[in-house]
């Protein structure tokens, strides 16, 4: 399976590492708007860094993997369309559900696998609590709490560009929270800023809770932070019937220390890079399945437009002070 790459950041080198890893994807061709970065990462994987047409009017190259940014992502998804390409796209599908929407009626008709990037679904850890769920070893699923911190916050000047917290950040939860416990009904947005007062300036914030209320009463929490000094923490807690399950941190060793002053252990891992690269090789995979075996894509369009409209509801939700109702958001009330 022929692969080109449309970006060349950090991302997208994660990616053409990934993409490398299966043996049953080769990547052929790059393209970036920085035309220094495409040169330089096809220089590194033995490619060629070609034109974004060249790439999509190229019959023998089977798919595409969108990385570049997130103003690009649903005019290449149309273009990928078109040109009858496999596609996989980074989250989200646009900064706007109305186009997120049109994306999706687009795709509708396409009849080559599509798949959404929201690697934490394919992490081992959260994994692992999907399957138990499933299986019903801590019975029905009541109570879910979210936690994702980052280390530190980004530039200001991606702040003005990223879409904000809830579309930027806490898009990977919203979609963790319906991974596990499906849509809810209701959404309750509370936000803060608190690590730089710049990004509240740039009309953001970097601290936030939402509350996600389902039709049958069960609850999910999301705690989100641009700053945690001591690591990358990622945590999944659900509460079930008859019992509970944890995906707790992955830490840098499992060495504990324990003396008369105390216990002691490593902090957790710094970055996404370091917690989640088995992540995004196992989402590789499950999209070259589809592509090479036929299965289903793990994750749609459907769930892109679905994250989306969880974002753009913690939105109004936070500006307006209230609880917004997801049918409101879905159907343009």
């Amino acid at each position: 399976m022929k692969v080109a790459l449309f970006g060349a950041g950090r991302i997208g080198k994660v990616h053409a590492a990934s993409i490398k890893m299966d043996p049953r994807s080769e990547l052929v061709a790059v393209t970036d708007v920085m035309s220094d970065a495409a040169e330089a990462l096809a220089r590194e994987h033995g490619i060629e860094a070609r034109s974004p047409d060249a790439i999509l009017s190229d019959a023998s190259i089977d798919a595409i993997l969108i990385a570049s940014s997130t103003n690009t992502h649903a005019d290449l998804i149309e273009a990928g369309v078109k040109a009858g390409k496999a596609i996989f796209c980074e989250k989200p599908i646009d900064l706007d559900l109305a186009r997120a929407l049109e994306i999706r009626k687009i795709a509708a008709g396409h009849n080559k696998p599509m798949m959404m990037g929201f690697n934490r679904r394919f992490d081992p850890n959260f994994a692992a609590v999907k399957t138990a769920l499933d299986a019903g070893e801590v019975g029905k699923g009541e109570l879910l709490a979210v936690t994702s911190y980052d280390p530190a916050p980004p530039p200001v000047s991606y702040i003005k560009v990223s879409g904000g917290l809830y579309r930027d950040m806490m898009i990977h939860d919203f979609d963790m929270c319906a991974f596990l416990f499906g849509m809810p009904a209701q959404v309750m947005a509370h936000g803060s800023c608190l690590v730089d007062p710049e990004i509240g300036v740039a009309g953001d914030v970097d601290t936030a809770i939402v509350v996600l209320t389902y039709a049958d009463g069960r609850l999910a929490t999301i705690r989100n932070s641009r700053r945690a000094p001591y690591g990358y923490d990622q945590r999944v807690e659900l509460l079930g019937s008859e019992g509970m399950l944890a995906a707790e941190n992955e830490i840098e060793n499992t060495l504990v220390k324990s003396t008369s002053a105390g216990v002691v252990s490593a902090k957790p891992v710094y970055f996404f890079l370091e917690r989640y690269m088995r992540a995004y090789a196992i989402e590789w995979s499950a999209f070259v399945d589809a592509c090479v075996d036929g299965k289903n894509v793990p994750a749609t369009i459907q769930d892109g437009v679905n994250a989306l409209a969880l974002a753009e509801a913690a939105n109004r939700s936070r500006v307006e002070g209230r609880p917004v109702e997801l049918n409101s958001i879905m159907t343009g009330n």
